[in-house]
């Protein structure tokens, strides 16, 4: 891949620097790299609008293992993570006990940190405590208004006041791995929020 070419100023230059065209011809935020799966993460995934309480269950426990991490480690073990976790069904990971988290453990296809693995467990019990369609609902209140579009990597926050709100008001209920920064990449990657960079063939206004 290369560097999307430069058309002029200081401001263009941040945008080339922030998007890259692979060999398909594509403009992409060039985050993705030249990795297959991150790009098709990127295409597919990324800022397209979640839904569901299973999905963002799976997704809030997915982003707080991700704490520390890249998210390219995390989705390369995104298929092992359902195996284990029971496809992120909350009712049944709420089930979960002393030996699943020894179980857990000693999985290498996943990240194993007993903290993360405890959360994981605490918060579906948290979840199978809301009606269903409430998780949905709730995550989804503190999407903010659309904003304008980020032209380079500068204009991408790393938390918001949105996100902000969301870990606080989840961590009144309870919830774990859930701080404004993990809930702001939740924000990005469930599409309550479009970070894709102005070039970037997905940033449609």
């Amino acid at each position: 891949m290369r560097a999307a070419a430069d058309v002029g100023g200081d401001g263009e230059n941040k945008t080339m620097t922030s998007l890259l065209v692979g060999s398909d011809g594509r403009a992409r935020c060039a985050w993705v790299g030249t990795d297959a799966e991150y790009q098709r993460y990127h295409d597919d995934e990324w800022g397209v609008p979640l839904h569901g309480d299973r999905a963002l269950f799976e997704k809030m426990s997915l982003e707080g293992f991700q704490a520390g991490l890249s998210w390219i480690t995390i989705l390369r073990k995104r298929p092992r993570f359902r195996e284990v976790f029971a496809g992120f069904a909350a009712d049944r990971v709420a089930g979960f006990d002393d030996d699943d988290v020894e179980r857990l453990l000693q999985d290498a296809g996943i990240i194993r940190n007993r903290q993360k693995i405890e959360a994981t467990i605490s918060n579906a019990r948290l979840v199978l405590e809301m009606a269903d369609g409430e998780l949905d609902e709730f995550m989804w209140s503190f999407a903010p208004d659309a904003g304008a579009r980020p032209h380079s990597f500068d204009d991408v926050p790393a938390v918001t006041a949105e996100s902000t709100a969301l870990s606080k008001a989840l961590r009144r209920r309870g919830f774990r791995f859930v701080g404004p920064t993990t809930m702001y990449a939740l924000m990005q990657s469930a599409g309550m929020v479009d970070d894709h960079i102005a070039g970037c063939w997905r940033a449609v206004d």
